[in-house]
Formats: C-alpha cells, structure tokens, sequence
C-alpha cells in the first residue's frame, strides 16, 4: 500500500471523527440527552484485502458482518441517545464520500 494512500485515508477519518464528534455534541447541546439508548455506526463499501480497506482497518475500521468495513460510535460520545450517536455517524459518512469517493453509510439500532 502507498504510504499516500494511507496518509490520505488516515487524514479523512481524522476529519470525519472531529466532525462526528461535533455533531454529536451539537445535537446534545441542542436538544439534550433524553432519547432512546443505543448505537450508531459508519459502514464503507470497501473489501478489506483492497489499498482503501487495508488502510480503513489500520485507522479503525473493523470488518462488517454483512460485507464491507464499519466504524462503531466514530463520534467517541458516551452518550446512549441514539440520535446523537447517528448524528455523529451521518456526518463522519459524509466526511468519507467527500474525501475519499466511497459508498459510506450511517447505521443504528436501539439497546
């Protein structure tokens, strides 16, 4: 793998975690910490034995059960309000497409 690839990948998820991180704190700020409990997550489109998926795993992206690689709680909140947490995971998504060029996608699910 190319170190710019890496580099480049490594950069993008740097963003996308200070902007997931944002936008869960955000969203808190606004609207507080009374929702549901549970969980959000990022899933890329990407094969792990790829230069792009090679270089997510080695930036904290783990492999997804249904296929393609996956990002769990990227805003790193504490919070169990599960809106906060897929606000954050929407953002870091967008934060991929945009820097990267890949299919990402945000995830949830209540506890």
């Amino acid at each position: 793998m190319s170190k710019d690839t890496l580099d480049v990948v490594a950069l993008a998820v740097e963003v996308g975690r200070k902007v997931a991180a944002k936008a869960t704190k955000d969203f808190l700020d606004k609207h507080g910490d009374a929702d549901a409990c549970g969980f959000a997550w990022v899933t890329v489109n990407e094969k792990g034995s790829t230069k792009m998926g090679r270089a997510l795993l080695q930036n904290g992206f783990s492999k997804a059960y249904g296929g393609g690689l996956q990002m769990w709680n990227p805003s790193g909140s504490m919070t169990q309000c599960i809106t906060a947490k897929e606000m954050g995971a929407e953002a870091m998504a967008r934060v991929l497409k945009e820097h990267l060029g890949v299919k990402a996608y945000a995830g949830s699910r209540m506890d």
